[in-house]
């Protein structure tokens, strides 16, 4: 009997202890049924429309897009002005000779006059102007510019141009050689004085001539590879081959000679034979 009341008393304890538990649990699922859920009503009508509002800020600038397909070909513009004059061409070739032309009708007749000594004056003018035509010719032949010489001097056998282009020895005599001349090979007084005075006409102070030792020292030779005889012009203490380079020579505007080096430049004079020329 002992046993059954504890029994009893256990019972109504935890029927005790069970009930603010579902008292809690009931105000749980009151408190929870209690809570309001916002159930969206239904679309209304649709407002005025508003006003436009300001412009935006542009945007960015895309990517190029692609090429577009090629446009008809337009119409055919007016002409356009004139353009400038284009520059002068080159002159062209030599054309081929023309066909010889008929004879034209015979003159009419002179009339008979003593005439001989108007003859022969106007003889000696024709021997003048073929001589000056012939010296023309030359000197057209022998530089590229008339400009370039100091007139020409004259001997029975040779002709004297002098060259007023700085060169070297070397490339002087070349120039002469390929005009058909030398150096200029002062070989006694008269020639050597014509020289001179050559170069004080053309208001120079010293020339190339044609006097070398370039193969033997001390050798003196003109540009003919003659040797010198019993003839020069020596300056005073000449030749001295300074610096051990003077191996060609210079006539001085006084008509003297010195030694000097073959590399340097200056204004030379070149000699032809009168049959040559």
């Amino acid at each position: 009997m002992k046993s059954d009341l504890v029994f009893f008393v256990s019972i109504i304890s935890l029927a005790f202890l069970s009930l603010p538990r579902s008292g809690y649990a009931q105000h749980i699922a009151e408190d929870s049924c209690s809570v309001q859920i916002l159930v969206p009503g239904l679309k209304g009508e649709a407002g005025e429309k508003g006003e436009k509002g300001a412009p935006g800020r542009p945007g960015r600038v895309g990517p190029p897009g692609e090429r577009g397909e090629m446009g008809e070909k337009g119409e055919k513009g007016s002409i356009g002005r004139h353009g400038k004059i284009g520059p002068i061409g080159s002159k062209g070739e030599k054309g081929d000779n023309g066909d010889v032309g008929p004879p034209g009708p015979n003159g009419d007749p002179g009339i008979p006059c003593e005439c001989g000594q108007l003859r022969t004056a106007i003889g000696k003018m024709d021997n003048q102007v073929a001589m000056l035509t012939t010296e023309l010719k030359f000197i057209k032949k022998a530089l590229p510019s008339p400009a370039a010489v100091a007139g020409v001097r004259e001997t029975d056998n040779k002709v004297y141009l002098l060259v007023k282009e700085e060169k070297r020895y070397m490339d002087a005599q070349l120039y002469c050689q390929g005009r058909g001349g030398t150096l200029s090979m002062p070989k006694d007084e008269n020639t050597n004085a014509l020289i001179a005075s050559y170069i004080n006409q053309a208001g120079l102070s010293r020339v190339f001539i044609g006097i070398n030792d370039l193969e033997k020292e001390g050798n003196f030779v003109y540009s003919d590879r003659s040797p010198l005889q019993t003839f020069n012009k020596w300056s005073t203490g000449e030749p001295n081959n300074a610096y051990d380079e003077e191996d060609c020579v210079e006539m001085i505007a006084s008509g003297g000679w010195n030694d000097v080096a073959c590399h340097i430049t200056m204004y030379f004079v070149c000699e032809f034979d009168k049959e040559n020329v």
